[in-house]
């Protein structure tokens, strides 16, 4: 099963401030834990949203919006896409994350569909 761990942001990370050095080393470790475990299949950290677009269609007509958005708490500053064999097993890497002593942090954990999981959502719509 893939899960992908998505960090939300702050007001920091929103400020473009970057992590300390001490937070980066400590966070290249935890890294290299989830490459020797074989979990890790991608991660990365996001610039602020100020340097970001989204795109909003209406009626199949596109619409860009420059950032910066919104209510940081919204957004993901970064982001594990793991493989694991249950939800449980992800919760337990995410409770292991460092730089989360003082600070207040959200981190939100969803399944990624599956091939298998579209097949048969299709095959079962065909019966409908």
């Amino acid at each position: 099963m893939r899960f992908m761990v998505m960090v939300k942001a702050s007001g920091q990370s929103e400020d473009g401030e970057l992590p300390s050095e001490e937070d980066l080393t400590a966070m290249g470790r935890y890294n290299e834990e989830l490459i020797k475990a074989g979990v890790l299949l991608a991660g990365e950290g996001l610039h602020a949203s100020s340097r970001g677009a989204r795109v909003k269609f209406t009626d199949g007509v596109p619409t860009v919006i420059d950032g910066p958005f919104a209510e940081a708490k919204e957004l993901v500053a970064g982001f594990w896409l793991l493989e694991v064999k249950s939800k449980e097993e992800a919760v337990e890497w995410v409770k292991r994350i460092p730089w989360t002593d003082g600070v207040e942090s959200d981190v939100e954990i969803r399944q990624v569909f599956e091939a298998d999981d579209l097949t048969a959502a299709v095959t079962a719509n065909k019966g409908r």
